[in-house]
C-alpha cells in the first residue's frame, strides 16, 4: 500500500507560477514511477508529466517548456513546478504512483484554478 498526500494547489492568475508537492508514505521501496495527470470539467484524466526511478522524464506536450517534474528521494516526495500557468491548465490536479506489480495510487486530488 501507498499513500499519496498533495498540497500547494490554488488560484493564480495567467502567467504565474505553482509549486505542487505529493509526498508518498507506505511501501515507497516498491515505487517505479510517479507523476501528476490533471482533469479539468467535462474533460477525461490526462497525463502532465512523469518521473522514473532512473530520472526520466516525460511531459505532455502542452506543458512542455512551461512545467517541471522532479523527485526528492530522501522524502519520497513529487513536485511540479508549474510556470507560465494559464488559463486552460485550470483542472484537478492528481499524484498518482505506479509500483511493482503493477498497480497504481492515487492521491486526493488537489485544485489549480488560473484566472485570466
Amino acid at each position: 500500500q501507498v499513500q499519496l498526500v498533495e498540497s500547494g494547489g490554488g488560484l493564480v492568475q495567467a502567467g504565474g507560477s505553482l509549486r505542487l508537492s505529493c509526498a508518498a508514505t507506505g511501501s515507497i521501496f516498491s515505487i517505479s514511477t510517479m507523476g501528476w495527470y490533471r482533469q479539468a470539467p467535462g474533460n477525461q484524466r490526462e497525463l502532465v508529466a512523469s518521473i522514473l526511478n532512473g530520472g526520466s522524464t516525460n511531459y505532455a506536450d502542452s506543458v512542455k517548456g512551461r512545467f517541471t517534474i522532479s523527485r526528492d528521494y530522501a522524502k519520497n516526495t513529487l513536485y511540479p513546478q508549474m510556470n507560465s500557468l494559464k488559463p486552460e491548465d485550470t483542472a484537478v490536479y492528481y499524484c498518482t504512483v505506479v509500483v511493482v506489480g503493477p498497480r497504481r495510487y492515487w492521491g486526493q486530488g488537489t485544485q489549480v484554478t488560473v484566472s485570466s
